[in-house]
């Protein structure tokens, strides 16, 4: 345990103290986010996102250890381990250096070696690779391990079976291995060819495509992965197999002289061609997709959140609209909780194109609810929709707005078991109408009901490993769940069960305890609910909101085992606990500071105080007296945690609350836009800046939502006018941003668009 802390604290720059707290609290079953918001003291304020990186780290640290305690056990049991082999074992710091190390011991299936060994050619195979005989013949040397009854004919055979324990000595051996990786990820290739059955495809830039292992993008790698999976490319990894063989022979040929060389010679060109470079071409390609796939996760992780993040749009009433062509387009009215109000079906778009019997339903609706905004889906006949949306607009007395909502997901959660619960007698493609809406008015709580990898961010997301973009996933769902804070008497199930400690049984007896009690009126009310013990109530209570119960406290994320500490803060600085309920607490920041005296005083000065206070009058603001008040304010910080027994972080955190109960940061995050007319694909030109959404970020680029049928790609390289390492250093999913048309493909329907300059 302790080199582990020693290695987190190396890697992660942390006091090896620190480390070891934060592995206990890990270890006692705490959550990563209360850990990250309730424990700062301990962690060092690390974020939930430093701290899940650790504790997956930590994993595979543990795992690490526990697999060399299991390799050093099976080698013992052979007898065959050294001190040297065990100290080697013991140091190493990657998985993959264990499993070389194990490789020559390890229980092998029938091989041509294990073959050659049981017919009796082991000492052969020793004899040969010793290289000590100069004189005599090779013949002579196989002669006493001819032997019919163990199926050994001939001299010949004697020699090949000796060859292919040589073979695979060589194989197995963990410094050549090593630095064959090492050559081949920094001289190797990754070749594409297109199959014979291959024709026009996305994939035609890789029909006949090479690409350096050390500098390939991750996005090729799945996109060949991909062509590769349908049948369309073939695919390999090409060796720099002169050099690799050209310094294995230096390696094993150590006597020039010896009447075996040749034999050897031949051994290490059947141990390269048969045992090593399938084997290595297989790791290099496991290696990349494995990369590629873990950097797939983090930007799909990475755009999962700001697009959960999204402001919600409160106490609105919503006509939101699923478009269709066929089918028709499903409306639903939502009240400004989200109840649903009305639902209808219209038919604008063709085939049937009943354009003003549309019109007339819609406008019936808008007037008959007071509909502040349109909430438009971005699926399928999406750009028609808005287009006949925004002209039946302009007929409308008062300003209504439309605006685009992402639309991933909402058929699957229409027909999910939980959105049957909610909705049991409206049809499933009404339901679609209905998320859309909701998206809209709280994007969080809504698309917490959805799969995580459905919602439309990130790349090749059904190409990943499914348990890692999973747990990735759920992470990201937990950390904005549990930053935003839920109201503990308006959530669903689905939304509760995010919270810090609480299951998803737990959440189902959360709601079922609300349904039969009524309102909760304070968070300690949650101990009565079924098997939400001690521990859970520790974990959870401090997201859980409740806005107007008896305790304002209640009402904010201070944590209640915090509670006695801000009430005694609220009477040291003259406030009342009506204070914080009444949002009066504007000036507690001064109040703070006038905790600490000013560094000067009548006294020292030899002046009456009456006398000092109409210096201070008289005297100029100071340009320093900003960085003056912020030192005053952190020395009184100080003070007052020393006096309250309380760490500076959670005080800190405290203060924040305690200024702004209820508080969401959500209030912080870009803004949807909201549009009263439209553009179509013909409107656009070549030098046009507009403003648009950035609905998705890839290793590429930005795609952005300027209005039109197709989201425009901003391309890397016309991310800044600096260089970008990555778009995500630049961009976000759901940032409004000003672009400029560089490109209009009318053909392809597609629109390049830049950032530079703007």
């Amino acid at each position: 345990m302790e080199l582990i802390i020693k290695q987190l604290a190396k890697e992660l720059d942390l006091n090896p103290k620190k480390v070891e707290e934060t592995i206990a609290l890990i270890d006692e079953g705490n959550t990563i986010p209360f850990i990250a918001r309730y424990r700062k003291e301990v962690t060092g304020g690390m974020s939930d996102e430093i701290l899940r990186a650790f504790d997956e780290r930590l994993k595979y640290l543990r795992n690490l250890e526990s697999r060399k305690e299991e390799v050093i056990r099976l080698i013992a049991e052979q007898e065959k381990l050294t001190p040297e082999l065990e100290k080697k074992i013991k140091a190493a710091t990657v998985l993959q250096k264990v499993e070389d190390l194990y490789r020559p011991f390890k229980q092998k299936k029938q091989t041509r070696a294990t073959k050659a060994k049981e017919r009796g050619l082991e000492p052969l195979a020793e004899l040969i690779l010793q290289q000590k005989a100069e004189s005599g013949t090779v013949e002579a040397a196989a002669a006493p391990f001819v032997n019919a009854d163990l199926e050994v004919e001939t001299q010949e055979d004697a020699l090949s079976g000796a060859r292919d324990i040589i073979a695979e000595i060589v194989s197995d051996n963990p410094e050549y291995r090593e630095w064959i990786r090492d050559l081949t990820r920094a001289h190797g290739l990754v070749v594409s060819q297109a199959t014979k059955d291959a024709e026009e495809s996305v994939y035609e830039q890789y029909y006949d495509y090479s690409e350096a292992i050390k500098s390939i993008p991750d996005h090729r790698i799945l996109a060949i992965n991909r062509g590769e999976k349908e049948k369309i490319l073939k695919v390999k990894v090409t060796m720099p197999d002169e050099s690799i063989l050209d310094r294995l022979m230096k390696s094993v040929v150590t006597n020039s002289k010896s009447i075996f060389k040749d034999q050897v010679e031949m051994s290490v060109q059947d141990a390269y061609k048969r045992l090593i470079s399938p084997s290595i071409e297989r790791e290099m390609r496991a290696a990349l997709t494995e990369r590629a796939e873990e950097e797939a996760i983090k930007v799909f992780g990475k755009n999962t959140k700001p697009l959960l993040l999204i402001p919600p749009v409160k106490d609105v009433k919503v006509l939101a609209v699923d478009p269709s062509y066929r089918t028709g387009c499903k409306l639903a009215v939502l009240d400004g909780t989200g109840k649903l109000l009305e639902y209808a079906t219209i038919y604008p778009n063709k085939p049937q194109n009943k354009v003003d019997e549309s019109r007339k339903v819609l406008l019936q609706l808008i007037k008959k609810h007071d509909v502040d905004i349109i909430p438009i889906g971005n699926g399928t006949a999406s750009r028609e929709t808005e287009q006949f949306v925004a002209d039946t607009l302009k007929q409308v007395d008062k300003k209504v707005y439309y605006t685009i909502v992402s639309e991933a997901g909402a058929s699957v959660y229409s027909a999910s078991k939980l959105a049957t619960e909610e909705y049991p007698d409206i049809d499933v493609s009404i339901r679609g109408a209905i998320s859309i809406g909701r998206r809209l008015q709280d994007p969080l709580a809504e698309l917490v009901k959805i799969d995580p990898k459905h919602i439309g961010v990130g790349q090749y997301q059904h190409d990943l490993n499914q348990k890692k973009l999973n747990e990735t996933l759920t992470g990201v769902v937990e950390d904005c769940v549990n930053s935003v804070g839920v109201d503990l008497n308006t959530a669903t199930p689905s939304l509760l069960q995010y919270v810090a400690g609480i299951s998803g049984s737990i959440a189902k007896n959360i709601v079922k305890y609300r349904d039969d009690n009524g309102k909760y009126t304070e968070r300690k009310e949650l101990l009565k609910v079924a098997r939400l013990g001690g521990k859970a109530f520790e974990q959870c209570a401090g997201f859980l909101r409740i806005t107007d119960g008896s305790n304002p406290l209640d009402n904010t994320s201070v944590h209640p085992e915090s509670y006695a500490i801000a009430l005694v803060l609220l009477n040291k600085l003259g406030y009342s606990i009506e204070d914080v309920q009444g949002g009066n607490l504007s000036d507690i920041s001064q109040r703070i500071i006038d905790t600490v005296p000013e560094e000067v005083d009548a006294g020292e000065l030899g002046i009456s105080a009456k006398g000092f206070e109409a210096l201070k009058a008289l005297k100029k603001p100071k340009k320093n007296e900003k960085a003056q008040n912020a030192k005053r304010f952190d020395k009184a910080l100080k003070k007052l945690a020393n006096e309250l027994e309380v760490g500076l972080p959670t005080l800190r955190d405290i203060i924040d609350e305690i200024k702004k109960p209820g508080r969401d940061p959500r209030e912080e995050m870009p803004k949807p836009i909201f549009r009263s007319d439209v553009l179509s694909f013909e409107d656009l030109a070549e030098g046009m800046i507009l403003t648009g959404t950035v609905r998705n970020v890839v290793d590429f680029g930005a795609f952005v939502d300027i209005g039109v049928k197709n989201d425009g790609l901003v391309h890397i390289s016309e991310l800044s006018d600096k260089y970008v390492k990555h778009p995500m250093n630049v961009v976000a999913v759901g940032d409004t941003v000003q672009v400029k048309i560089i490109g209009v493909d009318k053909n392809r329907g597609k629109v390049s668009l830049s950032m530079k300059g703007l």
